[in-house]
């Protein structure tokens, strides 16, 4: 707060994060005495509303308002903080929390979910977007629009697994969830690499299927390979180590220097550091480890979890500062948020209409699946890492305001959804939860 009233618009990383952390901590103690929202929600809602605030003041009293807060945001290279700072511990931190077994036993869904769903929603999105920019006459690609397809199509791991948590759905339908939620990045992020490379690069048009799978092969298969070796090794360590200080430095080194060494190897950081959290949360370690420590190291990163979530929605929120569309985009935004919901509700159902899905209906699960498909972080850092010019102008707000929607719209009401859908059985699925 000094440093906004100095007029200081250069701050190092120190006084930005410990900016941050204060307006997260305030809003978060203000949502769990008052307003009692999820929290995810409800700190969104907090940074939107500051920013709106702001936004106020502007133009209604000055000009320079703005100034501050713009430079501060601007200059603190979100795409690299959200991508290479917060999502990694998140995604670990997820995936730590997730029942392996459950998911190993539903792993043809999660992969065709992940893989073909992911493609689906990717290409019914661009398709949706691409009548729109016709029909209002903008000039875009169709690759342009994969591009915003991609950036729009991974759920947001952090929104979704804690959401579980709290509603406590079947362990089945949990584990497929948290799955897809967990790995779909990695074929977004792989999409996102190749279309934004064909839409920028002219020389790339001579790109075949071929090269998309040897991107593909590269960023997820290697990035899994990458995973589970480090947790491999990790796990195996741990039978040999009963201290509680031990056991939680080796998860911390765990979670940083796996998403270290893939990005060295130039594979999926994301997909690596999740492989290896699904090992910290594994029968092996879960047996060889001391059931108290387990409890300790699960409380500590739900602990970190906590704090990472509060800062990443409250970024986003800020964000709302370099992301306003313009006027001639305001119809493009508004119509894109009905088009995610039916290129979500094609992937989830398309993938899954010729599996033989034994643990729940699959109305019910195509419904949870589609209103539950959280946008977030993953989406947030794709989109701010476009190239500016006329296009970002335009696909970031379109990305930007389809995240806040089902953060906001479809977070708040995905309780009563699925209350509606699974009613008492919910009660026996949160005692048989895994603690």
């Amino acid at each position: 707060v000094l440093i906004l009233l100095n007029g200081r618009s250069s701050m190092s990383i120190f006084n930005l994060l410990s900016l941050f952390l204060l307006l997260s901590t305030v809003a978060v103690i203000f949502n769990r005495k008052i307003t009692k929202l999820p929290e995810t929600s409800a700190v969104l809602l907090f940074s939107l509303g500051m920013s709106s605030i702001l936004l106020a003041l502007n133009k209604f009293i000055s000009p320079v308002v703005m100034d501050v807060p713009l430079q501060m945001v601007s200059s603190a290279d979100m795409p690299n903080m959200l991508m290479h700072g917060i999502l990694p511990i998140l995604l670990f931190a997820g995936a730590m929390q997730t029942n392996l077994r459950h998911l190993l036993n539903r792993v043809i869904s999660v992969t065709a979910l992940a893989v073909f769903g992911t493609l689906i929603s990717i290409f019914v999105f661009a398709g949706g977007l691409w009548g729109v920019l016709k029909l209002l006459h903008i000039p875009i690609s169709f690759t342009w629009c994969v591009v915003a397809g991609a950036i729009l199509s991974p759920t947001d791991p952090v929104s979704v697994v804690s959401l579980l948590k709290k509603l406590g759905l079947p362990a089945p339908i949990q584990a497929v969830v948290a799955g897809e939620s967990l790995f779909n990045d990695g074929m977004a992020v792989t999409v996102f690499t190749v279309a934004l490379a064909l839409a920028t690069t002219p020389s790339m048009h001579g790109f075949t299927l071929v090269d998309a799978f040897a991107i593909f092969n590269r960023e997820a298969v290697g990035g899994a390979v990458i995973g589970f070796v480090t947790g491999a090794i990790a796990a195996y360590t741990l039978k040999d180590i009963k201290d509680l200080q031990m056991t939680l430095l080796i998860s911390i080194t765990l979670a940083i220097c796996t998403f270290s060494v893939a990005n060295y190897f130039d594979t999926s950081g994301a997909v690596a550091v999740v492989v290896a959290g699904l090992w910290m949360g594994s029968d092996m370690v879960n047996a060889s480890v001391d059931n108290k420590v387990i409890i300790t190291i699960k409380h500590f990163w739900e602990m970190i979890e906590g704090i990472c979530n509060s800062l990443l929605f409250l970024t986003m929120g800020a964000e709302v500062l370099i992301m306003l569309p313009s006027k001639d985009a305001w119809p493009v935004v508004l119509a894109c948020i009905p088009i995610s919901l039916i290129a979500r509700f094609a992937g989830v159902s398309l993938v899954t209409l010729p599996l033989p899905i034994k643990y729940d209906s699959k109305k019910r699960l195509w419904s949870i699946l589609t209103w539950g498909g959280i946008r977030g972080g993953v989406s947030v850092a794709l989109a701010l890492g476009l190239p500016e010019g006329n296009v970002k102008n335009i696909i970031a707000p379109i990305c930007y305001a389809v995240v806040v929607f089902t953060i906001i719209v479809q977070g708040l009401t995905i309780e009563k959804l699925v209350k509606k859908m699974y009613g008492d059985s919910l009660e026996t699925s949160l005692k048989e939860l895994p603690h």
